[in-house]
């Protein structure tokens, strides 16, 4: 299918704003170019009760966390966020808008995680600072007035990799127990199997194939990293167990057959799944809300989701 008539006014904006090719950065020229478009998106942000900043312990200097409370009433639930950027780039700020609409949409807290990135700290440091994070809000859920019963985990792109890891994670240690995993367009496999890396390459948005290669240089430490079921979930000997999945993927991404592989793997091992396909949608496209339909239909569908697994 085309790409959607606003997805095409979304990529003649970039080539008007002049937008350099991720793989054609530095990883501090590639930051500041997702935090300026990220601001210049996030003009009229949605209320939400309160945000609070904390610092949890974990890393070097502790994890840095971002709590976006609900107005009222208090929430029962908690969903933890990963930051999608490729591992490389992103942070609390470019999914401020994301956050903030999970939070007022679901009622519940949300707790964003400001996890360690490549290629300053590569793989596992991220994965090590989002256990931390889950764990933190499991084992403080009586102080944040949460039921530690009522716990999911969510991100988009490297961030979704993040939530599938720590979903494996959690059943192999008994806990926490999560409601959902919600994948929003995840990196699956970072040795880059999906015909959707062909059929995507280039042309459609900033992750591309060449895109792609430099986020693995710059967060694996060597190729046999891409064999660890914890950088690539869908290598992971045995998904039986696992929370119940809730899957987004875009049609013209190169990660698309990532999101359906993985999908395909969990119900195979019996893991309950719902997928949603966006016709037309490119790669964050489900941080462009409101401005493209297909973001405001894919953050509605994944919020139903979440309070139904949540709240029921």
């Amino acid at each position: 299918m085309a790409l959607h008539p606003q997805i095409q006014q979304v990529l003649k904006a970039m080539a008007d704003a002049k937008l350099q090719p991720i793989e054609a950065m530095t990883p501090e020229a590639a930051r500041a170019q997702m935090e300026a478009v990220a601001k210049a998106r996030n003009q009229n942000p949605t209320e939400v009760g309160r945000i609070e900043e904390r610092r949890i312990p974990g890393a070097p200097g502790g994890i840095r966390l971002r709590l976006y409370w609900p107005p009222s009433p208090a929430p029962k639930a908690a969903i933890v966020y990963f930051h999608g950027g490729g591992h490389v780039i992103g942070s609390l700020d470019t999914h401020d808008s994301v956050a903030r609409n999970l939070c007022a949409g679901t009622g519940t807290l949300v707790v964003s995680v400001d996890y360690r990135m490549g290629p300053e700290h590569r793989f596992p440091a991220a994965v090590e600072d989002s256990v931390a994070a889950l764990r933190w809000t499991h084992d403080n859920a009586a102080s944040l007035g949460i039921d530690a019963d009522r716990l999911a985990v969510s991100g988009d792109s490297a961030g979704g990799n993040l939530a599938a890891v720590l979903a494996i994670m959690a059943r192999d240690a008994g806990g926490p127990r999560l409601r959902l995993q919600v994948l929003v367009y995840p990196v699956a496999d970072f040795t880059f199997v999906g015909a959707s890396y062909g059929r995507y390459a280039e042309g459609y948005g900033v992750l591309t194939k060449a895109a792609m290669a430099w986020f693995r240089g710059h967060y694996l430490n060597s190729a046999a990293d891409a064999d660890d079921w914890r950088a690539s979930p869908l290598k992971a000997a045995n998904l039986a167990g696992v929370a119940p999945a809730f899957i987004v993927t875009a049609e013209c991404d190169v990660l698309h057959d990532d999101g359906i592989a993985y999908g395909a793997a969990l119900r195979r091992a019996g893991v309950v799944v719902e997928h949603r396909d966006y016709a037309g949608m490119i790669h964050g496209f489900f941080g462009m809300a409101p401005m493209v339909d297909g973001a405001v239909d894919a953050q509605r569908d994944v919020v139903a989701a979440l309070r139904r697994a949540l709240l029921a």
